[in-house]
This record gives C-alpha cells, sequence and structure tokens, in this order.
C-alpha cells in the first residue's frame, strides 16, 4: 500500500485487503489514548460519589458494551470492503443516507474540537512547567494551528500512516502509563481510597453510560478500519482485539483518575483538563506522560478526521478523500478557538457535548446493527450509483423502514437525555433518564422498530463477489 490511501467510498478490490486483525488492537488502543480519561474517573469519585472497586466496575463494563458493539458493527467493513457511511446507503437509501449523515458528519465537529482543546493544552502545559511560557490568546491559537495541521497530515495520507502512528503511540504510552500507575501506587494514601463509601448504584449506572459514549461515537466510524481485512478474517478475533484494544487503556485510565482525585478532587471540575499533571507528577515524568498524551489525543482526531473525509464524500463533496478531510480540519479549529477562549467549565461543556454526541451515533448504530442480522454482502457497483436505477436507490432514494426507525430513534433518546444544554421531558422521572442512558433507549427504539417494520429485499451482489468493484468512484 502507498504512504497516500487513493481509495475513497468504493470498496477495496479483494487482492489490496492484506491487513490482519491484530492490528486493530493497537488501533483501539490509541483511540483511547487521552487524559479526558482520567478526567472522566475523577468525577465518577467527586461528582457521582463513586469508590474505587464501584469504578472498576464501571471501567470494565463499559469498554465491553460500546467496543463490543464498536466490533460487531465492524464487521460490516470487512463484509463489504468500504467505509461504515458509504455502507449505510445500503440500509436507508442514497438519499436517506443524507440524513444520518448530515447529522453524524456535525458531531464529528463536536468530537474534534474536543480532542483539538485537550491536545492544544497538553502543549500548552508542557510549555508551562519546562519553559515558563504562560498562555495567552496568540498562543493558543497557535498551538491549536499545529495541533489540527499534524491531524489533517496523519488523516490525510490516509489508513496506512493512521496504523503505523497506533503502534508506535500504543508501545510509547503503555510504558510511560506503568510508570504512572507505579508512582500512584506508591504514593497514594490507600486507606482513603479504598475506605471511601460506595455511591448509589443509579450513580454507577450514569457512570458506565458516561464511559460508554466515547465508545458508542466510534461505532458508525468502525468499518473503515476492517475494510482491508480479507473476507476470511476472523470475526471473533476483529471483536476481540477491538474490545481488548480499548479495555487495556479504558480501565487503567478510569482508577488513575479516580485515584488521582483523592489527593487533588479539583480535578474533576478543572477548567483545564490536563494542567494538573504538572501538580500530580514530577517534572520528569509529568512531560514526557503529555507529549505522548498528546501524540495519543492527535491520533485520536486524525482517526475521527479520516472518516469524516468519507462522510463528506457521502454527503456530496466531489473531492478526492484527503480533501475532504480538510474540511473537517478548519471547521474543528475554529470551534476549539471559541471553546478555549469562552468556555468557563471544560468538563461541564465535555459531558453534555458527550450526552448529545452518543444520541447522534445511536440512532444510526440500532438501524445499522439490526440490518447486519439480515444482510451478508453489500454491492458495491450499487453502493456508487446514485441514480434511481440503483439498486439501493428504494422509495424516491429512501429506506421507509430504516428512515422512519432513525427518527424515531433519535426522537425517543432525546426525549430520555438530559444536559447542559438541552433536557428531554422524559429525562428526569424514569430511571431512563436518571440514569443518563439516553443512548441506550436510542439504539433499543431504532433497533427494534427497523426489525418489525417492512423492508426491502437484500440485493445480491452483481458480480457475486461481496463488495467487489472494478472501478472506483
Amino acid at each position: 500500500m502507498s504512504a497516500l490511501e487513493t481509495h475513497g467510498l468504493e470498496p477495496v478490490p479483494e487482492r489490496e485487503r492484506t491487513a490482519r486483525t491484530g492490528d486493530l488492537f493497537p488501533t483501539w488502543v490509541a483511540a483511547n489514548i487521552s487524559v479526558l480519561l482520567l478526567t472522566v474517573g475523577a468525577g465518577l469519585a467527586v461528582s457521582y460519589g463513586l469508590n474505587f472497586w464501584q469504578a472498576l466496575a464501571v471501567g470494565v463494563t463499559a469498554p465491553v458494551v460500546s467496543y463490543g458493539l464498536v466490533g460487531l458493527v465492524s464487521l460490516a467493513g470487512r463484509r463489504g470492503g468500504a467505509p461504515g457511511m458509504a455502507l449505510s446507503r445500503a440500509v436507508f437509501g442514497q438519499r436517506g443516507n443524507l440524513l444520518p449523515g448530515a447529522l453524524i458528519w456535525v458531531a464529528r465537529w463536536g468530537w474534534e474540537t474536543i480532542n483539538a482543546v485537550t491536545g492544544a493544552y497538553a502543549l500548552l502545559t508542557v510549555l508551562d512547567i519546562v519553559f515558563g511560557v504562560h498562555g495567552g490568546t496568540a498562543l493558543i491559537v497557535v498551538t491549536l494551528l499545529l495541533f489540527v495541521a499534524a491531524t489533517f497530515a496523519i488523516s490525510g495520507l490516509g489508513i496506512n500512516a493512521v496504523q503505523r502512528c497506533t503502534r508506535w503511540a500504543s508501545w510509547l504510552f503503555g510504558a510511560f502509563s506503568v510508570l504512572v500507575l507505579a508512582r500512584l501506587a506508591v504514593r497514594t494514601d490507600w486507606g482513603a481510597v479504598l475506605g471511601q463509601d460506595a455511591g448509589p448504584t443509579s450513580a454507577m449506572i450514569t457512570g458506565i453510560g458516561l464511559v460508554a459514549v466515547g465508545g458508542i461515537s466510534w461505532v458508525p466510524s468502525s468499518p473503515d478500519f476492517t475494510r482491508y481485512l480479507p473476507a476470511t478474517a476472523s470475526s471473533a478475533a476483529i471483536v476481540r482485539n477491538t474490545v481488548g484494544g480499548a479495555g487495556v487503556v479504558v480501565l487503567p485510565l478510569v482508577l488513575m483518575g479516580v485515584v488521582m482525585a483523592s489527593a487533588t478532587p479539583d480535578l474533576a471540575s478543572a477548567p483545564d483538563p490536563v494542567s494538573f499533571l504538572g501538580e500530580v507528577l514530577p517534572l520528569w515524568l509529568a512531560v514526557p506522560y503529555l507529549l505522548i498524551a498528546l501524540v495519543g489525543t492527535l491520533l485520536i482526531n486524525s482517526m475521527s478526521m479520516y472518516s469524516a473525509g468519507f462522510t463528506a464524500q457521502t454527503l456530496g463533496f466531489r473531492v478526492p478523500r484527503h480533501w475532504a478531510v480538510s474540511v473537517n480540519a478548519v471547521i474543528s479549529l475554529v470551534l476549539a478557538g471559541v471553546l478555549m477562549l469562552a468556555a468557563t467549565s471544560f468538563l461541564g461543556t465535555f459531558v453534555a457535548f458527550l450526552s448529545l454526541l452518543a444520541v447522534a451515533f445511536s440512532a444510526w448504530a440500532g438501524v445499522f446493527g439490526t440490518d447486519m442480522l439480515r444482510r451478508t454482502s453489500y454491492d458495491g457497483e450499487a453502493l456508487l450509483d446514485t441514480t434511481p436505477a440503483g439498486a439501493y436507490w428504494y422509495r424516491h432514494g429512501f429506506s421507509p423502514a430504516a428512515v422512519t426507525a432513525w427518527a424515531a430513534g433519535l426522537g425517543a433518546g432525546l426525549l430520555f437525555t438530559r444536559s447542559d444544554w438541552f433536557t428531554g421531558p422524559l429525562a428526569s422521572n424514569n430511571p431512563i433518564g436518571a440514569y443518563g442512558c439516553g443512548w441506550a433507549a436510542t439504539i433499543t427504539v431504532s433497533g427494534l422498530l427497523y426489525a418489525a417494520l417492512p423492508k426491502p429485499p437484500v440485493t445480491t451482489p452483481t458480480d457475486h463477489t461481496p463488495g467487489r468493484v472494478d472501478t472506483p468512484a
């Protein structure tokens, strides 16, 4: 494979599908190298009142649930060899796919904005504790520019560059995390940490939902990272490496956040989500750890923008994939600048954003995941045929069952969602809303309704080879 990935929405020919399922492990390790998980872990202890053992249960359950779903949906990439939002055309119809596609694309703006802010904060913290350079408006803008430019460079090159970087980042982050864990183990007052009273079960369920939504946000993108796997790749290995790669990072980081919060409880509400590391860790450890975390955040953003480029193409941007990526790069740069210069509470903004983000992705996941149960292949030529003659045109370009189920699931999820920005009318008077599980209601409603509604028959690929096409888009 060349340094620059040239494939866009068209399915990857079988002869080029030479990836290995083991590549998914470091990919999903890198997708979770974020100091935001430390902040979330601190929030579980400080804001939700969970003790260490409850946080342990949250840290185990959340990635199994969310990345289990990521792994299962990613099987579609192996089946069809195309990006997730291109395969989605087979479910929603060529025009119907524009509805969830547009919402998911906008949600990507927010995710990439959060990542850009986190990366810029990490760089600003290093400059402060090493060189004594304090952040100002000009320096904030410069750090954001550097971060977004590096993100664009990696995501623009494509899957080969992304996966090479994730391998190195996974090893480096693992090594320094062991050092941080060792220092915490020696210096922590474990009597105080382990002696904390247990929080309510409802708060524990809310914590699972909060941690899980990070994984849910990757569901529509997951086929993008398995499209180069051969059709014979093991389904069990795909799911196992996805869940394992995420879990090996999510659990330690969440627990580290809980432990750190015992000494610095203001970590949970800090307007700058990473500067506290300079206070908790010695200089020799804080600086390299922040730099590795910066690289991890950069790779998370690169993966997100890589997928966003495909989504932009499905929405009608008739440009090569790497130029489609640049649209999201510019948008995230502008929004990140606004958030860093105007927002008063980073964690509050982040949690509110996650609540709404999960509903947007979950509505698509419920329909697409249910459709996978009846579909074993995708017609590569039909995925690219956006005319009324195409097999995925359905009724005026829409699949009524998929669009109806998606809209109903989205509406149901919003009814049960509560955040600083939006509170649904049913969010406070029932367990689903009170426990922050609006995204779970979304998946359930959209999936069950789609299963019940009459659907068009599944088409067979014209050349009888799943996802294969000979002519690129």
